[in-house]
């Protein structure tokens, strides 16, 4: 029985005309956008570097089939692996996301815009190692920056008004959209292969937040986003043989992705595309932390301060009021048992509970070795978790988007201490602040993998944004071989 459709030519989703049509004529002109995509670039880089110090990572990099070399490949900074481009980029995106050490952005949806990194990286090495062994010019280190700008306000702008954790989806859909957008311009193809491109990113099955959440917490949220950018790389890949796209993949009437995935509801947006995302993106610089308990955790460490000036520990504590935002509640306020690094590192009471104890809190802190302190679970048992309508509004606030949390500690004896912050050190309010410790995160994270020398030609690149902008983009990666 016909179903009664008429099968005529479609024209491509607006949405997907628009992602393109920026990253093929947008021409980025802020100052300011540029410097951050640096500081981005190195941030990102020194996240991936502390990742190899995890034997769990680790285990997942290099080739699909051990011993494979792809001649003039992609490298792996901080390994001896060349790849393709596909495998690369999920080895990098790997990386770059394995310890929740790299950037944020908080809206209607929240995401790490620097795990496009993972594709544009491996994409941009490979294509200037091929060009310089056909002799032609290679890619630019301003053509990875430029890439990193679109891909952070691409990513961006479809977060700020649309919740793709509402409908289960986790958000590193945007991640393979956005990247597959600007690898496709990357990879020289046309405007239509690209439409095909972005349109493909669409079709696939998305990954579900299960992994995120309990009961199914775990690792696999350590590696999504080199999934999704080793897809974006392959499905780019792909349409650049001609590969037909699906011009109405988002509102095709009951199979297309609004009415598949998203309850019906069309894309809304709050603003144009430009490079508003990259000059305000959150960088994670004190805490490997889910970003909503950035500020939970710097204002815990303040009061761990405070207990020492009255000579009181932990165990004095009787009980704990965090006041936050309702995003903060939704995603990592969890009670009972936590399996597993990836299920500590998104529970607001573990990660406020280590600092007042201890007066730090490390990657190495989410590891069993720490965790099996019962002083820990004993903490977490006494904190009380309320919402903050005030927070919840100047989180969503375009002039402010703050991630504030707000800690009241009582002690046994009745004493009273407390302690808001309202913006992370990471964010653009704190910039100025935040930099210095960015570059020493950096040089931190350099010093793990490289010997003196090499740690110093790669911050001498990477502070000068003029001579790492005219750099080749095979030149500036290979400083990172060991």
């Amino acid at each position: 029985m016909s179903a009664g459709f008429v099968n005529t030519k479609q024209e491509y989703d607006q949405v997907i005309v628009d992602i393109v049509d920026y990253v093929y004529s947008y021409v980025i002109e802020s100052d300011l956008a540029y410097a951050t995509a640096r500081w981005c670039l190195m941030d990102t880089l020194g996240c991936g570097l502390e990742a190899l110090e995890y034997p769990a990572c680790t285990k997942l990099l290099g080739p699909i089939v051990p011993g494979t070399v792809v001649p003039h490949g992609a490298r792996v900074p901080g390994t001896q692996f060349q790849l393709d481009p596909v495998q690369a980029a999920f080895n990098i995106g790997a990386m770059i996301r394995w310890l929740d050490f790299n950037d944020t952005w908080l809206a209607a949806e929240w995401g790490h815009p620097s795990d496009n990194l993972g594709a544009i990286l491996a994409v941009a090495d490979w294509l200037s190692r091929t060009a310089i062994a056909q002799g032609k010019p290679p890619l630019s280190m301003r053509d990875v920056l430029t890439a990193m700008i679109k891909a952070h306000e691409i990513q961006g702008c479809l977060a700020l008004e649309n919740s793709f954790n509402r409908v289960g989806l986790d958000h590193v859909i945007l991640v393979k959209v956005a990247s597959t957008a600007v690898v496709s311009h990357m990879l020289g193809l046309t405007r239509d292969e690209a439409l095909a491109a972005v349109s493909l990113a669409w079709v696939d099955g998305q990954s579900l937040r299960t992994y995120r959440h309990f009961p199914n917490t775990g690792s696999r949220k350590s590696w999504a986003a080199g999934d999704a950018t080793s897809r974006a790389v392959r499905v780019a890949l792909m349409a650049s043989t001609g590969e037909m796209g699906y011009p109405t993949a988002l509102t095709a009437k009951i199979w297309g992705f609004y009415d598949v995935s998203f309850k019906g509801q069309p894309f809304r947006f709050q603003r144009p595309y430009g490079s508003y995302v990259m000059e305000n993106v959150l960088f994670k610089i004190s805490f490997p932390a889910e970003f909503h308990s950035q500020t939970a955790v710097e204002a815990a460490m303040t009061l761990h301060g405070k207990l020492n000036e009255i000579g009181k520990g932990a165990s004095a504590i009787r009980k704990i009021t965090i006041r936050t935002h309702e995003a903060c509640l939704r995603i990592i306020d969890k009670k009972g048992p936590l399996a597993n690094p990836a299920d500590r590192d998104h529970c607001i009471q573990y990660m406020v509970a280590v600092p007042l104890i201890f007066g730090r809190l490390l990657a190495s802190d989410y590891e069993d070795e720490i965790a099996n302190d019962p002083r820990i679970d004993v903490l977490r048992e006494k904190i009380e978790m309320v919402e903050e309508p005030r927070f919840t509004a100047d989180y969503h606030a375009p002039e402010k988007r703050s991630i504030a949390n707000a800690l009241t500690v009582e002690l046994m004896d009745g004493t009273i201490l407390q302690e808001t912050v309202e913006f992370p050190i990471g964010h653009r309010l704190r910039r100025e602040e935040g930099v210095p410790l960015l570059e020493a995160k950096f040089r931190r994270n350099l010093a793990r993998r490289f010997p003196p020398k090499q740690q110093e030609r790669i911050m001498a690149a990477s502070m000068d944004q003029s001579l790492l902008e005219t750099m080749s983009v095979h030149t500036y990666v290979d400083m990172y071989v060991i």
